[in-house]
């Protein structure tokens, strides 16, 4: 009996501080969840039933994100020495970290009420997003709050919660117990975060027709964690919408629809072309940040685009086109997939992204080797796993040795040296006998704007014009080697921007900020000129297959300009969260709690003026963005589906 008893108390008070941390986690969720539902009242389905579902169903994720958060003490009462027992250290250890839990805890729970106050949801992407955006972010809450006299009462509020639990905590570090006795219960408790890994899903939470009862069933800090690693808004809930039927029909009208013989085909369409095909092989560069004004063509003045300027004059340029978004990743988007940019993150960086229909998987279905080639490490953005499962093979710096590169940094190596690689693995397919397809994604454009020596006349590390003039002489240097292969005169090349330099504006969506560059080169295939209607980022793969004469069936949202007529013109923009869609000189905006506006913009300052909305110009702006959430969320946009 004495026995049983010296066991219960070993436990009790060994592992008491994780069962006070569970308790304490679990009692301000719930007076967070009552608060929230108090405020929600008159849009709160009332019921039995959904009440049950709330606090149950919330109750399991507030144990699961305990099973988290007791981890490190877990950890620390399991691992540190026994002669630390009864010592004043352990136990400053154990009050701090109490501390650290409260404040944690009660700050969160002001934090959801903020976040709620604004959104009616728990945490998601959006709350992701504002990391990346932390001046703005932060300057907001600091004018919309008393922000230091909220710190100074969290800190007393949670000492005086830590100081009323000491005792419990200074029991347990008292408490000896044999190392193997601690790992036993250490195994068992590890279980619960283990078995909260694999089998919680976010979506029990998902029961009702009633939003606030969804969103009240869930756990802010697992909703975080689960955004974070998802990356996306579901469309539905946010924005406004229209009946699918009428969605789908409005984009088919739009791409002047011929369908294919599928019974349901959603967006899928025949494009066929009444010519022969032209078996070019094609280059096209998408380069960094490369905003529209730093080319001479488009009004610069400081001569530091001297190739591209050249070529703009040898070739066909592009003077009314527009980039998806403000990243990277979203340029890649959309030159690949070719379709409108869905809210939250870029499907590049998203989950279950595989055996989608893109650009490359077109050329493949042609016989082509379709590549994406990169400088820097292709795990950066996810870039290798997208590219690799969705029709391209994939070159990164990992193929360059260390003889092969004249300069890098930390985004990768100089953009001449990419272009060598690039030349090389040209060079291969052609000797196969093999039309080849590349998209080329240069690094320099970028901070810290470093590059070799000698270059140009601006010196390395001194701004970002001198990074957009050595990528211009080193897109000058790659095509002058280009035209001595055997394959140039048989190669288009297509020079395009992934998204401007800055997209910081007065304005939501300054559509300044989104003026990309574009030109399509082959000297004995494309006449010079410029080419001055309306074009978005996701026509170019349609453009570009229509030059070639390609007949395929198409999912792409995209469209051939080319061919397209004047009422067809639109283009679209985008951050996580504001929808932008640019159309007969106005710009409609789709934001989240499914906010609408229109606006006049002024295409050069990215200035914007208020106007009442037009129902025709908003069905179609909601049209295109719904549509395209709900075919990728729904399969639609693989290779595969129907």
């Amino acid at each position: 009996m004495n026995s049983l008893k010296k066991r219960k108390t070993l436990f009790q008070y060994r592992f008491g501080p994780i069962l006070l941390a569970v308790i304490l986690l679990c009692s301000i969720s719930l007076l967070t969840r009552i608060s929230l539902l108090i405020y929600s009242a008159s849009f709160f389905d009332w019921s039995i039933l959904n009440l049950l579902k709330v606090f149950l169903i919330g109750f399991l994720y507030d144990l699961s994100v305990a099973s988290y958060v007791i981890l490190p003490l877990l950890i620390y009462l399991w691992f540190f020495p026994s002669k630390w027992y009864g010592k004043k250290l352990n136990k400053l250890i154990l009050i701090v970290y109490l501390f650290v839990v409260a404040f944690t805890l009660i700050f969160n729970s002001i934090s959801e009420w903020i976040f709620w106050e604004e959104f009616s949801v728990r945490y998601n992407f959006i709350a992701v997003d504002y990391l990346v955006y932390t001046t703005e972010v932060i300057g907001n809450i600091r004018q919309s709050y008393p922000i230091n006299t909220l710190v100074t009462i969290l800190v007393m509020v949670s000492a005086l919660v830590t100081y009323l639990l000491r005792a419990k905590i200074w029991e347990s570090a008292g408490v000896p117990m044999h190392f193997a006795t601690r790992s036993k219960y250490f195994l068992l408790m590890l279980m619960a975060p283990i078995a909260s890994y694999f089998l919680v899903n976010h979506s029990w939470k998902n029961h009702s027709g009633n939003q606030y009862v969804n969103e009240l069933s869930g756990n802010g800090m697992y909703d975080f964690g689960f955004a974070f690693w998802h990356n996306q808004l579901d469309y539905n809930t946010f924005y406004k919408t229209i009946p699918l039927e009428e969605s789908l029909s409005i984009v088919r009208k739009n791409l002047g629809f011929i369908p294919c013989n599928e019974k349901d085909c959603n967006t899928i369409r025949n494009i066929h072309s009444d010519s022969a095909e032209k078996r070019m092989n094609v280059i096209m560069i998408s380069v960094e940040s490369l905003s529209a004004d730093f080319l001479s063509c488009y009004g610069n003045t400081q001569n530091i685009t001297p190739n591209l300027d050249s070529l703009a004059k040898q070739g066909l340029l592009f003077t009314n086109l527009y980039a998806s978004g403000t990243r990277t990743v979203r340029g890649l988007e959309a030159l690949s997939l070719c379709i409108p940019p869905t809210p939250g993150q870029s499907i590049v960086k998203r989950q279950d992204n595989k055996n989608l229909f893109t650009l490359g998987s077109v050329f493949r279905s042609k016989g082509y080797n379709s590549r994406f080639i990169y400088g820097g490490y292709g795990y950066f953005d996810n870039m290798n796993e997208f590219f690799s499962q969705n029709g391209y093979e994939v070159t990164d710096r990992n193929a360059l040795s260390e003889k092969e590169i004249h300069y890098e940094n930390t985004w990768g190596v100089a953009d001449e040296d990419l272009f060598t690689l690039s030349l090389k693995q040209f060079d291969k397919d052609y000797k196969k006998g093999k039309p080849f397809f590349a998209q080329i994604m240069t690094v320099s454009n970028h901070r810290p704007y470093t590059y070799p020596e000698r270059r140009i006349d601006i010196p390395s590390h001194t701004g970002r014009e001198g990074a957009v003039k050595y990528t211009d002489y080193a897109i000058g240097k790659f095509i002058r080697e280009a035209k001595l292969k055997p394959w140039f005169r048989n190669t288009l090349f297509v020079i395009v921007a992934d998204h401007c330099a800055s997209s910081a504006g007065k304005v939501e969506l300054p559509v300044n900020k989104y003026h990309i560059p574009m030109i399509i080169y082959a000297p004995e295939h494309v006449k010079p000129g410029k080419f001055e209607k309306l074009v978005a980022q996701i026509d170019i793969g349609p453009s570009i297959l229509g030059l070639l004469n390609f007949s395929y069936q198409s999912k792409f949202f995209g469209q051939d300009v080319f061919r397209m007529k004047d009422e067809q013109q639109r283009a679209f923009i985008s951050t996580y969260q504001s929808l932008g869609y640019i159309k007969n000189n106005k710009l409609v905006i789709l934001d989240p709690n499914k906010k609408l506006s229109t606006f006049i913009p002024n295409f050069k300052t990215g200035s914007s003026k208020s106007i009442l909305s037009e129902n025709w110009l908003t069905n179609e702006a909601i049209a295109n963005y719904q549509l395209a959430s709900y075919l990728y969320s729904n399969g639609g946009y693989q290779m595969n589906s129907k």
